[in-house]
């Protein structure tokens, strides 16, 4: 390539290097506004199919919307008043119990019950190392306390953030796709609004699904955990929701959460429950795996294993939790933009 100008080049090449550096700064500071738009409209489409539902058996638009919404504040309404009261009341009796537990485990009948428990491991040696390095990292771990409550705070406000997002992009999905669809040429518009549709459908019905799945775990987390008395059965079972809405290792994670809790002395706990609890999880995550995730997810989208798997891993990677929840669906748009454009394309060649 012959330069006619080195100086144009040069400028011209500068700026554009600044302009892209511009671009990745601005991104990288408004990442935590992009993650609440992202999430936002994430949950909408998976609100569509609802508004999509009403507006088949003859409901308005604006009626179809309204429904919706009132329907989604009063779920919210009614878990805030009816489970998390009872949530607060088994922190609050887990705190009370927190001075007992201390004691236990500064008592010697405590560290020999241990020993007794795992005669493998030297209990004594492992009590005197965490002890140590609990002294020895205390300002940190105060430090880590207080940052853990701002982001507590933090998380609560984008929570509200997002819901006020979602609810507006719910209410004007349809104008926001049809102003994305006038930016593309006349020519291919009707094949990208078709296939975008789609990809929208898809994205809907996977976060109805994720979500039914994991009310599922919840509700039969609370009836067996309440069976087998194990202690904080409501807490127990509202963690085993939340994790179960991160795809492929949130009901594992949250399994073995619960299974620990169960395992802690001083606060109703005991082997036989973890044991029972965790014999329950593996056959829960056994019947998720071949009965519930295939016939409810199928119907949403169709994404291979291995694919469902390096997705949300390198979504997971990328965004964390959000990279995770929205994995899947955006592998699910990529296949399907490969085998309705790329590869008929390929074959026209």
């Amino acid at each position: 390539m012959k330069i006619q100008n080195a100086f144009r080049f040069g400028l011209i090449f500068t700026l554009g290097v600044g302009l892209g550096l511009l671009i990745i700064t601005s991104v990288i500071t408004l990442q935590t506004i992009i993650t609440y738009v992202g999430a936002a409209l994430f949950l909408s489409l998976g609100l569509d199919p609802a508004v999509s539902w009403l507006e088949k058996k003859k409901f308005p638009r604006w009626s179809a919307i309204l429904v919706v919404v009132i329907a989604v504040v009063g779920i919210l309404t009614g878990v805030i008043f009816a489970i998390v009261p009872i949530i607060v009341e088994q922190v609050a009796k887990l705190a009370e119990r927190i001075p007992d537990l201390i004691d236990a485990v500064n008592s010697a009948t405590f560290i020999d019950d241990l020993q007794k428990q795992f005669p493998g491991l030297d209990i004594q040696r492992i009590t005197e190392s965490i002890t140590d390095y609990l002294g020895g990292n205390l300002t940190t771990i105060t430090s880590t306390v207080i940052a853990s409550g701002i982001a507590v705070v933090s998380g609560l406000f984008g929570g509200l953030v997002i819901l006020i997002l979602t609810l507006y992009f719910t209410t004007s999905l349809n104008s926001i796709k049809r102003g994305l669809y006038q930016l593309v040429p006349a020519s291919k518009r009707e094949r990208f609004a078709d296939i975008s549709e789609q990809i929208t459908t898809a994205v809907g019905r996977y976060v109805v699904g994720q979500a039914a799945l994991a009310f599922c775990n919840g509700v039969l987390s609370f009836i067996y955990l309440s069976i087998i008395g194990a202690p904080f059965a409501a807490l127990l079972a509202f963690i085993a929701f939340l994790f179960s809405l991160v795809p492929l290792v949130g009901t594992i994670s949250g399994s073995v959460i619960i299974v620990l809790t169960c395992l802690i002395p001083g606060i109703g706990s005991s082997v036989p429950t973890a044991i029972a609890a965790g014999i329950y999880y593996l056959i829960y995550m056994q019947v998720e795996a071949y009965v519930l995730s295939p016939n409810i997810m199928n119907r949403a989208v169709a994404v291979p294993g291995a694919v469902v798997v390096v997705a949300a891993l390198a979504g997971g990677s990328l965004l964390g939790i959000l990279g995770a929840l929205i994995a899947i669906p955006v592998a699910a748009a990529i296949l399907m933009i490969i085998k309705q454009v790329v590869i008929p394309r390929q074959n026209e060649l």
